[in-house]
């Protein structure tokens, strides 16, 4: 087992090998780069990442079917769409088991925040006495789910419920990590990473045990926590750079 010192310059060095825009083509987060308008990276991010589950092509293709239905205009789409336009979408397939019913429900969701606000990020606001996204997470999900019950809800996970929530987290480093790397966007101006946590799913939850970051089996929120503690160790000010070794790590198979 590494010691604390070598394992900071190992994930360090891996950070920064994988932090880098020839990362991109291969990932979701190439969708919201299609984009400058900072409404159509918030949902071209949000949708894909929602969609995150499963071979990264095929998430990729998914995403690219759900822009075709919105013009490759997602917010003017949110905000002008006919019911005409959402009766065509309900009875697609998109991802798996994220139909066209769900898709028209996010629709629905966006096109009420946006009037409202101009932005996701004022969903997502931590207070100061919090120290990671998890209530942030919580109120962003009563806000855009509202209290009717609808099979959309099992796509937007609950850190009270003891979920990684490993597609919001991700949706969030992408909006709120700043460097000039050109990977993440760092659109969220008012969103400090430093309560950013890895989204932890199978491959960054492996490889996170290999090296003694985490001993919980699970790939849940608790396990979340508990790797928030060591790489804060590491970097109090940007922990989710990480995201970058792990996931690298994983997706090589460096460690096996």
């Amino acid at each position: 087992m590494l010691k604390f010192e070598e394992l900071k310059i190992f994930l360090d060095e891996k950070a920064d090998q994988y932090n880098d825009p020839g990362f991109i083509e291969n990932d979701p987060i190439q969708i919201p780069h299609r984009f400058s308008l900072k409404q159509d990276i918030e949902i071209a991010g949000f949708l894909v990442a929602t969609i995150s589950w499963g071979n990264r092509k095929a998430i990729i293709k998914s995403a690219e079917k759900m822009l075709d239905m919105m013009g490759n205009s997602p917010y003017d789409f949110v905000l002008n769409y006919s019911e005409k336009d959402l009766k065509e979408i309900q009875d697609k397939s998109i991802h798996r088991t994220f139909n066209g019913e769900d898709f028209t429900y996010f629709i629905k969701q966006f096109n009420r925040i946006y009037i409202e606000s101009e932005s996701l990020e004022n969903l997502f606001k931590v207070n100061d006495s919090e120290i990671n996204f998890s209530h942030a997470i919580e109120r962003f999900r009563s806000n855009f789910l509202g209290t009717e019950k609808h099979r959309s809800h099992k796509h937007v996970s609950s850190p009270y419920k003891n979920s990684s929530t490993k597609r919001i987290m991700m949706f969030l480093r992408w909006m709120v990590r700043k460097d000039k790397r050109g990977v993440d966007f760092g659109i969220w101006k008012n969103t400090d990473q430093k309560y950013l946590s890895i989204p932890l799913d199978v491959h960054t939850g492996n490889i996170s045990r290999k090296l003694g970051l985490i001993e919980r089996d699970q790939n849940d929120w608790k396990a979340v926590e508990e790797l928030d503690l060591v790489i804060r160790k590491f970097d109090d000010r940007d922990p989710a750079k990480y995201d970058f070794a792990l996931f690298g790590l994983g997706i090589t198979k460096e460690l096996l």
